[in-house]
């Protein structure tokens, strides 16, 4: 299957009936119209944003389309208004030992192996799927200040220790991290994750034959750093995380790509009409599609009229890395 240039993000949007059925909407529209890659989480929108694209894909042939969702922060579904967050954690993860007080992060993030396994499975049921494309651990540097460096590494090799075994149960295909500010700030810069430093927890948990595989940051006009700014450094050589990806063997999806549309009206008049195209949408997409290194751009579209207006962009050529080196002087 060719993965489409653009993917259907599911991040935004109230937690409601009618979101749900845009949503729908907006993603058949964007498989009808060719696009390939679907990416979601387990604490989307309470634990709806799995379920209506499970909705979307009935009937659709399996092989057709690319499912990544991730794992790590403690979605609170809805259910008895009368239930704190309290009694749901105890009833629900406490209780029937998935997870405990003390394995919690900053009271909101766990990435131990067996609440991986209990939400990947709780996943699998929302989206309707048998496998899934591809698992990514949600923002692991929310632990790192909490953990520390060595014992961070050591929760990630469990974790992935935990994704491999995962894939030989045929549930995954392949995991990943997907971060915010992990690979975009600076080695002594808090947060900061270094990419040969998980590749090497990665060899530890499967050898090298490991399936980490992928890892997904955000990128846009506004946030550049993945395309401009070296944070990574691979064999001596300190790169950008892009640059690393590729050196490294690493496929990209890139989240905000139009910054949650708060970058559109930051455009100055007549950028997209530069680039031949109608509106600053699709400018801000051509422009993070193109970067070299990225697989797939990731763009929330919760209404099939976003999906009519951005996929046009995928016809279109990339932008040459000259043009995009231009935009920022």
């Amino acid at each position: 299957m060719e993965l489409s240039s653009l993917g259907l993000g599911t991040y935004l949007g109230q937690p409601s009936d009618t979101a749900d059925t845009a949503y729908v909407e907006a993603a058949r529209a964007f498989f009808a119209a060719g696009g390939t890659v679907f990416d979601t989480a387990a604490n989307y929108r309470n634990g709806r944003s799995e379920k209506v694209l499970g909705t979307a894909f009935k009937g659709l042939p399996r092989k057709a389309f690319f499912v990544s969702t991730k794992a790590g922060y403690i979605p609170m579904p809805e259910g008895d208004p009368d239930e704190g967050p309290r009694a749901w954690f105890h009833r629900v993860l406490e209780q029937p030992g998935i997870l405990s007080v003390d394995e919690l992060v900053d009271g909101c993030h766990a990435m131990t192996p067996k609440y991986l396994a209990h939400q990947l499975d709780l996943s699998l049921g929302a989206l309707g799927l048998g496998t899934l494309d591809l698992f990514h651990l949600h923002n692991p540097e929310q632990q790192l200040a909490h953990l520390g460096p060595e014992a961070f590494y050591a929760a990630i090799e469990r974790a992935f220790e935990a994704c491999e075994g995962f894939v030989a149960a045929g549930k995954i295909r392949a995991y990943g991290v997907a971060t915010w500010n992990g690979f975009r700030v600076p080695p002594g810069q808090a947060g900061h994750l270094g990419l040969a430093r998980l590749l090497k927890a990665a060899g530890g948990a499967g050898g090298r034959d490991h399936h980490f595989r992928w890892i997904q940051l955000p990128l846009n006009l506004a946030m550049p750093e993945a395309f401009l700014i070296p944070t990574q450094e691979v064999d001596g050589t300190v790169l950008t995380p892009l640059a690393a990806a590729q050196a490294l063997g690493l496929q990209v999806q890139t989240s905000a790509s139009i910054m949650q549309a708060r970058i559109l009206n930051q455009l100055p008049d007549g950028f997209a009409a530069a680039f031949g195209l109608r509106t600053p949408a699709q400018a801000a997409l051509q422009f993070t599609r193109s970067c070299p290194g990225v697989c797939t751009a990731l763009c929330g579209m919760g209404q099939a009229a976003h999906v009519a207006e951005n996929i046009e962009v995928m016809a279109l050529p990339k932008l040459a890395p000259e043009a995009l080196g231009s935009l920022f002087g």
